[in-house]
């Protein structure tokens, strides 16, 4: 379940420069109000919430900002109305690309993701194109260094999750969506702390790129999409080192 590294490389990227923070909180508090809006504000009854409480939290984003979005989300204070947008494409050398936003704009962020693709030697793709390549899954990563890859296995297993996978320094715990919050839950009674939780795309095989210059393009076709404000997340099935 290697994607482009998701959890053991690129979600590191998030905190290395103030703007990529910056952009990072704002997915977040558009991923809290519209889970408000769907759900309810109180997250001990709306999972989805609760996760995005969860996701915010472990990239250091304020308790002020998760409130205000929280308020926002409820009508509290005013607020965009932001909607799910799902787009699907392919990279250079066919690697297939599943792109996540929240936009206020569907028009913008379209032109936007379709103007990435083509700049970076990419394909904008129709509803259903690569989503069959990927599983739907709920992700747990948890730092690996202090724990024993036994016991993190016995825990999950218990807990109710389908695979644990050593990615580099992280443990990577997979689950059925549906099931995502109740593992979180029994995890985090054994004092378990992760460093992300939450629903995505991952590849059910990997490929790799030959040449070193369309493995550039496709790396900066991902940074790109992860830097707009409205996109959320970005999943392929890249095997890169």
């Amino acid at each position: 379940m290697s994607g482009h590294n998701k959890w053991s490389k690129v979600k590191n990227v998030k905190g290395k420069e103030d703007a990529k923070r910056a952009s990072a909180f704002t997915k977040f508090s558009r991923m809290i109000m519209v889970a408000v809006r769907e759900g309810g504000a109180d997250p001990d009854y709306n999972s989805s919430l609760k996760m995005a409480i969860e996701r915010a939290k472990a990239e250091n984003m304020p308790n002020d900002n998760i409130e205000r979005a929280i308020k926002k989300g409820a009508g509290e204070l005013e607020g965009q109305e932001f909607v799910s947008m799902t787009y699907e494409g392919y990279g250079p050398e066919g690697v297939a690309v599943i792109v996540s936003a929240l936009t206020d704009n569907k028009n913008r962020t379209a032109a936007n993701v379709r103007h990435y693709f083509d700049k970076y030697h990419g394909n904008l793709g129709t509803t259903g194109s690569v989503t069959f390549q990927f599983d739907y899954k709920g992700v747990l990563a948890l730092p690996a260094e202090g724990h024993d890859e036994d016991e993190v296995m016995m825990d999950a297993l218990e807990a109710g999750a389908e695979d644990v996978q050593l990615e580099g320094e992280v443990f990577v715990i997979t689950t059925e969506p549906a099931a995502l919050s109740a593992v979180h839950e029994a995890l985090v009674a054994k004092s378990y702390e992760f460093s992300d939780v939450e629903t995505a795309y991952l590849p059910k095989n990997t490929i790799e790129i030959s040449d070193p210059q369309n493995a550039a393009t496709m790396e900066t076709l991902i940074d790109v999409l992860e830097e707009d404000d409205d996109v959320q997340d970005v999943y392929t099935n890249w095997a890169q080192e």
